[in-house]
């Protein structure tokens, strides 16, 4: 099995945030929220049912480690050529999709430009990615110049 490279741990946490967190609830717990596209979230961007009880920071970080598992592995399903590229170009992707969902990622031309290789037409079809709920929003586009910027970086400064 392949590990959810650190860079998209990253990102994932720096985009997402740990929302929903009362200043005054000394637990810090996290409670479901209306992401912009729509959705019901908790923690960091999990989907949930709108009733869904609070959760600690571990219990987020628990789902936020299931769901880019989950974004890992569909990304290399549908591309596959990413196993053997540097890391970040896979974190990069497996953002996207932990971000915007696998289904999204099967059926774009963004898939098509990575197995192609063609990664100056990646960082072009990430930048097209900017929309929720019918909106450009401020934080996707800065999102996915993060994830563009990760096509040319082979490793994570940590690394």
């Amino acid at each position: 099995m392949t590990t959810v490279p650190k860079a998209a741990i990253t990102l994932a946490k720096q985009c997402e945030g740990f929302h929903r967190v009362k200043r005054n609830d000394p637990l810090r717990l996290a409670h479901p929220y209306i992401c912009p596209a729509g959705f019901t979230t908790i923690g960091y961007g999990h989907l949930c049912h709108p009733n869904h009880p609070p959760i600690t920071a571990a219990e987020a970080e628990t789902y936020l480690a299931q769901d880019l598992q989950t974004a890992l592995n569909a990304t290399l399903k549908y591309c596959p050529i990413l196993a053997t590229e540097p890391e970040n170009r896979l974190a990069a992707i497996v953002d996207f999709t932990f971000n915007l969902g696998a289904g999204r990622l099967k059926t774009s031309t963004l898939r098509r430009r990575i197995n192609q290789r063609d990664w100056a037409a990646v960082a072009v079809e990430l930048r097209k990615w900017i929309y929720g709920g019918g909106k450009k929003l401020p934080g996707l586009v800065l999102r996915r110049e993060m994830e563009a910027g990760l096509l040319h970086t082979p490793h994570s400064p940590n690394t």
